[in-house]
């Protein structure tokens, strides 16, 4: 990998703990829109500094899991060191690298920080850095942790992000208090990454919208308001005229007893999902609670004679797939079930008009009217009202139309 050029604030990001302004600051932080180039320069001026400063000494690279970080910065920057003249050995039954130049080898150590019960994979090391990849994907207990075992003398943290939230704790612990933690603050733009085409920039332009918009383009620290699918537009995504054939059909299931149960069918033709129909019942609207056969009743009739290949459901429905797998009818899938990644993703496809809907489905239409942030909460929240299709259309979108292979419907299966 050939790099021919590095914008102003890359090389302060590479640089900056060797000029005489920055020397007392303890930590670096890069946030900013995706594509900007901040990973990059962040580990590779990790690296520089690391094996200029210091000899057989420990650092760790930290990311939310191991194999994020391995394709993140791992893959990224091992390359660009062995053609500068570095020596880098990977230990992967150790989950380290050994990196060797100038005379001085120093151990990187690989850590994934995804859940609270990651801080104790880190405790007791003595440390003389840390580089966090996506620190605001990772739980507060898990980085503080990290920074407290950076006990040797001129050890420095190096952070780098994709904005979230104004209430996240990241933003209010260390962003705003970078003077006070004597750390330098670099906020990246798409504009500087001079290795990204324009139309490469425009692309990413066009595929956002809302507050993913504002914080993967324009890198901001926004607060969700509104709507939550603001794109969503009856003129592109509503079809008046449905395919006869589809080359793939899937159900997917947002289940409940007392609160509503939606079910929709999806047809893929020509690289576009259709929402050809949906089941959908509101107990409290009927006045009557229905059973798991009647709604899986309303189910099999929903399907037809379709070909479905497989039903993905709420994985907290033990009872509705208990009575699915009982009939040795449908493969049952448990759908991937985060809430905010799964309304990014539900928010790309529409901007790249990759799901319609037939007119017939009148409560799914409607909610997407009435599917609004919360904005009381300190933070990412929807409201928990009107969100019984678009719990559905999400269980669709991040489980099926988002890549999934078939290895990974095997491991997800739980019957037929």
């Amino acid at each position: 990998m050939r790099i021919e050029q590095f914008s102003p604030k890359q090389l302060l990001c590479l640089r900056w703990w060797a000029k005489p302004a920055y020397r007392e600051m303890d930590a670096v932080i890069c946030d900013g829109a995706v594509r900007s180039g901040k990973t990059f320069a962040m580990a590779l001026g990790f690296c520089l500094w690391a094996t200029v400063c210091y000899d057989r000494a420990a650092f760790a690279l930290c990311g939310k899991t191991i194999t994020a970080l391995e394709r993140n910065v791992v893959r990224v920057i091992v390359p660009v060191l062995e053609e500068a003249g570095f020596s880098v050995r990977e230990l992967r039954s150790r989950h380290c690298l050994e990196i060797s130049a100038l005379g001085h080898s120093n151990t990187f150590y690989l850590f994934g920080g995804k859940d609270e019960g990651s801080s104790s994979l880190i405790q007791g090391m003595t440390l003389a850095g840390v580089l966090f990849d996506e620190a605001a994907l990772m739980p507060r207990s898990f980085v503080e942790q990290a920074a407290a075992r950076c006990s040797v003398p001129g050890a420095k943290l190096w952070f780098g992000c994709n904005p979230e939230h104004p209430y996240h704790w990241f933003y209010r612990e260390w962003i705003l208090k970078a003077a006070e933690k004597r750390a330098l603050y670099l906020h990246f733009t798409m504009e500087d990454n001079p290795a990204l085409p324009e139309a490469v920039r425009e692309r990413y332009r066009r595929m956002y919208a809302g507050v993913f918009y504002d914080r993967f383009v324009l890198g901001k620290w926004t607060v969700s308001e509104g709507l939550v699918y603001p794109m969503f537009s009856t003129g592109k995504h509503v079809a008046g005229v449905l395919p006869e054939r589809c080359e793939r059909y899937v159900i997917s299931c947002d289940y409940g007893t007392v609160n509503p149960t939606s079910v929709g069918l999806w047809g893929l033709s020509d690289g576009v999902w259709y929402r050809l129909r949906e089941y959908y019942y509101d107990a409290r609207k009927e006045g009557t609670m229905r059973t798991d056969e009647q709604h899986y009743a309303g189910l099999e009739r929903l399907a037809g004679c379709l070909p479905v290949e497989c039903v993905v459901v709420d994985p907290s429905a033990a009872s509705f797939i208990a009575c699915i797998i009982s009939h040795r009818k449908y493969r049952v899938i448990r759908a991937k079930n985060d809430v905010l990644s799964g309304i990014r993703l539900v928010s790309e496809a529409l901007v790249q008009e990759r799901l319609r809907f037939a007119e017939g489905c009148v409560d799914c239409l409607r909610e997407f009217g009435q599917y609004c942030w919360n904005e009381n909460a300190a933070g990412d929240v929807p409201r928990k009202e009107h969100d019984h299709a678009m719990d559905d259309v999400r269980y669709f979108v991040s489980t099926i139309l988002h890549g999934r292979t078939e290895q990974d419907f095997a491991a997800m299966s739980v019957g037929r």
